[in-house]
């Protein structure tokens, strides 16, 4: 019996760390690590206090990656009023918000795409990552993430910030990884007192 439940809680720490993305924004950083409902990821998210400011007309680098493998393609989205994207139906369908379409998947991993922002100041922009998978149409086909943003003279050049990990020569790990390792390190105590 407890093998059964010790085991349960080892796989459900390692999956709690991925499990709430498929494909998660870097940079700029986005409103919430949600993303199975548009067109932000979470049902009735709103601009939050993690804003990011650029100059109007920067052309910025956005970083994603992708925590789970599904064929398809990626988009990304500008609104200068918070969250008035339309939801796709269907792989194909396009928007007149679309900065950048068709980032072809590469099976997973990091991305970057350089996408230049419209050149009118705004302070409830919102840029908008879509996954959009080709497995499934239309149910379950997207994820999303959002960044909010502002564009204002002085504003940011739009290169992101280097990684605190590079500097250390460490590596990033997803939220939940400590708790996968701490699981582990409690089933290997466990298994040399028997």
């Amino acid at each position: 019996m407890r093998r059964v439940s010790l085991s349960s809680l080892l796989v459900l720490g390692l999956a709690s760390g991925t499990a709430s993305a498929h494909a998660t924004l870097d940079y700029p950083p986005p409103r919430t690590l949600e993303n199975k409902t548009g067109p932000c990821g979470a049902a009735g998210s709103t601009r939050g206090s993690n804003v990011t400011t650029f100059s109007p007309g920067a052309t910025i680098t956005v970083q994603w990656r992708e925590t789970v493998d599904h064929p398809g393609h990626y988009r990304i989205s500008f609104d200068t009023d918070g969250n008035q994207f339309q939801n796709p139906s269907t792989p194909d369908d396009a928007f007149p918000e679309t900065l950048l379409d068709d980032i072809q998947d590469k099976s997973g991993g990091s991305y970057t795409a350089q996408v230049t922002l419209p050149n009118t100041p705004c302070t409830n922009c919102t840029l908008q990552l879509i996954q959009i998978m080709t497995t499934t149409v239309p149910y379950n086909s997207f994820y999303f993430q959002c960044a909010d943003i502002t564009l204002a003279e002085g504003g940011g050049s739009g290169d992101p910030p280097p990684p605190a990990d590079d500097a250390e020569g460490g590596c990033s790990t997803g939220a939940g990884a400590g708790w996968g390792a701490a699981l582990i390190a409690i089933a290997l105590v466990r298994r040399r007192r028997r």
